[in-house]
């Protein structure tokens, strides 16, 4: 009689394990996914040219895809099921099939390729080339140049119109911004804007773009339809990232010389506030609903969840030695943030905003993108 009911607690305790080993296991796995669905993570690794390809179900590295010297931009081509990027020193745009993790193309693009933007309807892929001036536009489905323009003096950042009519160039030497027509790269005007521009964030409304201006402090305001400066806004502070709200509304600008995230309202063209977070926050991303911004702090080694709503920050998230570029997974239930001393990425559960794990990502990863397929 002792010896059965002590086989009964055995069946019983290894039903609970088994059970609660497929408990923890749904709760990893994103609830939008199919079973025959992958959620993948890449990381471009500066320090040694490769893609490491992190399942972000099973939680590992599964694959590392040497793709060419220091490379960046990386953009999800959704349609095509293709990871672009670029290979800075390479000269080149490189193309990486998700299904198998194979580079298929290497597309020579100019001398030291520096931005990517891929088009509304993934078609075309647009590249600037610091090195030569010059903007290209690729056919994603060909793999071919189809349209190149002349850019000002060193060539920085790529910013589309939503309607994918307008394709903006910002040349970090000249102080200016070049406009183009998207579909044939025709010069539609230059305009000058604050020393040293970069990053460009547009206006859901395709009415005007925000320039940042690197050591200059300053954050030029471009009207798309009059092509023209409108006003120059003082930061105070260096703008190390640029994130739009969906509607367009307010743009945060992460700022490490700040130690936090200045507030800008797109409206009327003025700064309207100021979090302070930290010590080095200086990347950042927004939940579609635009109620959290999650703040990665390099110095610090934590992300920081702050409520857009109550402009308050929230209790930071430890991740490791130097966080850096940070990406919330498609369905938004994990935040991914690249580690580029400690070559981690941390994977984050953005609901309990807690660290579910490190995966190995390879020497100094520095851009990230998803993919489902």
């Amino acid at each position: 009689m002792k010896l059965r009911l002590n086989y009964r607690v055995l069946i019983l305790l290894l039903l609970l394990a088994g059970l609660a080993i497929r408990e923890v296991a749904l709760e990893q796995r994103p609830s939008f996914l199919r079973p025959d669905l992958h959620l993948f993570a890449y990381s471009a690794n500066t320090a040694d040219g490769t893609v490491t390809v992190a399942d972000l179900v099973k939680l590992a590295p599964v694959a590392t895809v040497r793709v060419g010297a220091d490379p960046t931009g990386l953009r999800a081509n959704t349609a095509r099921k293709e990871i672009w990027g670029l290979s800075t020193s390479g000269g080149y745009a490189w193309v990486l099939d998700e299904k198998s993790n194979q580079v298929v193309a290497r597309i020579p693009v100019g001398t030291s390729p520096s931005a990517l933007e891929l088009s509304p309807d993934e078609k075309r892929v647009y590249v600037a080339a610091s090195g030569s001036n010059t903007v290209v536009t690729i056919d994603c489905a060909t793999r071919q140049i189809v349209a190149r323009g002349r850019t000002g003096a060193r060539p920085r950042a790529v910013g589309l119109t939503p309607d994918g009519t307008l394709l903006l160039v910002s040349n970090h030497d000249d102080a200016t911004v070049s406009l183009f027509d998207a579909a044939s790269l025709a010069p539609k005007g230059v305009v000058p804007v604050a020393p040293n521009p970069g990053q460009i964030a547009i206006l859901p409304d395709d009415s005007k773009a925000f320039i940042a201006s690197g050591d200059d402090r300053q954050i030029s305001v471009v009207d798309l339809k009059q092509k023209a400066l409108v006003a120059r806004l003082a930061l105070g502070e260096t703008a190390d990232d640029l994130v739009l709200k969906p509607d367009g509304g307010e743009l945060y600008i992460a700022s490490r010389s700040a130690h936090g995230v200045i507030v800008v309202n797109t409206q009327t063209n003025e700064v309207g506030d100021y979090l302070l977070l930290g010590m080095s926050p200086g990347a950042a991303t927004l939940t579609s609903d635009a109620q959290t911004l999650y703040v990665s702090d390099s110095a610090a080694g934590h992300v920081v969840p702050v409520s857009i709503a109550a402009r308050q920050p929230e209790r930071a998230i430890p991740v490791g030695q130097a966080p850096g570029a940070c990406r919330l997974t498609p369905g938004e239930e994990m935040l991914l943030v690249a580690d580029a001393a400690s070559g981690d990425l941390a994977v984050i559960r953005a609901r309990t905003s807690s660290l579910i794990t490190l995966i190995p990502a390879g020497a100094a990863p520095r851009d990230l993108v998803t993919a489902v397929f």
